[in-house]
């Protein structure tokens, strides 16, 4: 939801209830959120009583989430957690918006490049995101992700400014100052056969691939990647056969 959404789950809830259950069934209940440009897994309850524990494991970080996401770039080192808090603010350029930053408590001192702690900012949130490499190729890497806290964009940011290593079609954070189409390699482009100037039509690779909730037994949720994602792992031949 939000503005400038047409499609919100929420608007189709009535009409999947009907066809899980028939024609006096009670609406669905929205367990958590996915960001509007991400795909998989997403909880939806029956009844009242079981969205309210379902929302209460998330809210109190028990439930596992494994995303999925092809960056551009490999993350040095392949494997390893971002523990970096994060912030919202406010990106002046010729077209002022918003974005979410990290806002780090250290910083290297310019004398002798040792670590220095720096005040915490006070709006920060602290982020923390676990990943690792399934294959790379073709200037990009498919990663495996693990976010343990749940702070608006944090896959995204993380990513893009932790490691250096943006989410392919991420174009919001793909640059810091300007909103602008993600500028891709050469091989990438070949590879995918495109033009940079229709890089701007690429939708974002970040896939939330199974969810984890401990409700009496443990109820593993698996949603394999949409097609177009499919598609661009076999154009840019990252392999997960051992998946």
């Amino acid at each position: 939801g939000g503005p400038g959404i047409k499609n919100c789950i929420t608007d189709v809830l009535p009409i999947l209830a009907k066809m899980l259950e028939n024609m006096k069934a009670e609406p669905l209940h929205l367990c958590h959120r996915l960001d509007k440009e991400t795909t998989g897994v997403m909880v939806l309850a029956r009844n009242k009583e079981v969205a309210e524990r379902i929302r209460l494991l998330f809210k109190t970080r028990q439930v596992e989430k494994i995303y999925w996401a092809i960056s551009l770039g490999d993350p040095d080192p392949a494997e390893g957690i971002v523990e970096i808090p994060i912030v919202e603010k406010e990106v002046q350029s010729h077209q002022s918006h918003y974005k979410m930053t990290l806002a780090p408590n250290y910083r290297l001192s310019p004398e002798d490049g040792k670590l220095v702690k720096i005040r915490k900012n006070r709006n920060a949130e602290s982020a923390v995101t676990r990943y690792r490499r399934l294959a790379s190729s073709s200037a990009c890497s498919l990663l495996e992700l693990q976010p343990i806290t749940g702070v608006k964009h944090q896959i995204r940011v993380h990513l893009a400014y932790g490691l250096g290593c943006p989410i392919l079609g991420d174009h919001k954070y793909s640059h810091w100052s300007k909103l602008a189409p993600q500028k891709l390699p050469e091989i990438t482009l070949k590879r995918l056969k495109l033009e940079q100037s229709k890089a701007r039509h690429l939708p974002l690779h970040l896939h939330a691939h199974r969810l984890s909730l401990p409700l009496g037994q443990r109820i593993d949720l698996v949603c394999k990647p949409p097609l177009f994602f499919q598609k661009t792992l076999k154009k840019l031949d990252l392999d997960v056969a051992n998946e």
